[in-house]
């Protein structure tokens, strides 16, 4: 027996579309997950250090009042956490009776930055003293904290990888795997008909490994061309044989993934705060756009493969200059090989039907219609 969710309405508690990545995934999500529910309320949060305790105890106030209102009590609250979405976290915490699910972006925990306001990370604050020196030392009260919050709740995970160390953390919670979702976006040319070039997309922050470029630049052929873009590569030294774009939206990103024939994923260690396992909207991207990666097995990364449309690379060392290295001679060997190229960038297209957003939201769906089912509130 399964819960006809048509008769439930969906509090979706989310960052708001261009806050961080977070956002926009949630963006992609909720569209395809509408039509499951009879009804769909949305509450969209700014970024981390977006809001203020005010601020947060409003959307807290909003998510309870729909969920009071709920006709026939019948709801769900949905909520998408992330390293540093304190607002999304405190607006499902006190929920009682009422069933709350999650995804985890940063996995095991859903957020890591628990007091993460709009004063917390006020430019005037020294942000390592004050934000970092309050949530570092914290750690095994937020960890606490979140168990008493979500420990019992059904999760979902983006990367199996994600999915087993929330279990392992919290083993009385209930992780799922669903990957993540990879957006509608034009059809473009075959990777073996665009330019001889790779491309490295994504907003710069630790652990993207933006660093290796310029080294990359060095190993590989000067007919091998990079084009770099998102948000703050504008700020990236500049060289020769590296063209830098910037932020790309709209028509300028369609033609930025046209121009490349693959797309590389240097990640390393991200969160110092201890391991992570987050999936790679930068990996999500380049499937929506039929661009095969290549990339470290960094992390969940290495669930990839090329039947995923990947190129995965162990170095064998950690050192920044054998990684880049091993990422050279990688490119170099894909690039030159055209019925290789052209291979991967046919599983790279199976894998964006594969995880569509129609695909995804069935895929939730069915976790939460067993799930409610299971609370004895179905149909």
């Amino acid at each position: 027996m399964t819960a006809n969710l048509r008769e439930y309405r969906l509090v979706f508690v989310a960052p708001a579309e261009g806050q961080t990545a977070v956002g926009d995934y949630s963006q992609d999500f909720i569209g395809p997950v509408r039509p499951y529910f009879g009804e769909a309320c949305e509450v969209r949060t700014l970024g981390p250090g977006g809001d203020t305790v005010r601020a947060i105890r409003r959307y807290r106030r909003s998510v309870a009042d729909l969920v009071a209102s709920a006709p026939g009590g019948r709801v769900l609250v949905h909520a998408e956490l992330a390293c540093g979405g304190a607002a999304s976290f405190w607006s499902i915490v006190g929920l009682a009776g009422t069933p709350v699910t999650a995804t985890i972006h940063d996995p095991p925990q859903g957020v890591w930055w628990p007091w993460a306001t709009k004063f917390m990370l006020a430019p005037k604050l020294t942000r390592k003293l004050v934000h970092h020196g309050i949530h570092y030392p914290s750690r095994p009260l937020s960890t606490a904290i979140e168990g008493r919050v979500n420990g019992r709740r059904t999760q979902f995970a983006l990367t199996d990888t994600g999915r087993a160390s929330i279990a392992q953390r919290y083993p009385d919670s209930h992780p799922f795997y669903v990957p993540h979702i990879v957006r509608d976006r034009p059809v473009i040319r075959p990777v073996h008909e665009r330019p001889k070039a790779i491309g490295f997309f994504g907003h710069v922050y630790r652990g993207k490994g933006f660093e290796q470029i310029a080294r990359i630049r060095q190993l590989l052929g000067d007919d091998v061309a990079i084009r770099v873009a998102g948000r703050g590569t504008e700020s990236l030294p500049r060289a020769d044989g590296i063209d830098i774009l910037g932020a790309v939206d709209g028509p300028a990103e369609d033609a930025f993934f046209e121009s490349v024939q693959a797309i590389v994923v240097p990640y390393g260690k991200r969160h110092w705060y201890d391991e992570t396992y987050p999936a790679s909207g930068v990996v999500a991207h380049a499937m929506a756009y039929r661009t095969p990666v290549v990339c470290t097995g960094y992390g969940s990364l290495a669930e990839l493969d090329e039947q995923a449309g990947a190129v995965v690379v162990h170095p064998d060392h950690a050192d920044s200059d054998s990684v880049a290295t091993d990422l050279a001679t990688a490119i170099a060997d894909l690039l030159d090989d055209g019925p290789r190229l052209t291979e991967i960038g046919e599983y790279a297209e199976k894998t964006r039907q594969a995880r569509s957003g129609p695909a995804t939201a069935q895929a939730f769906a069915a976790v939460w219609s067993d799930m409610l089912a299971r609370r004895g509130e179905g149909h």
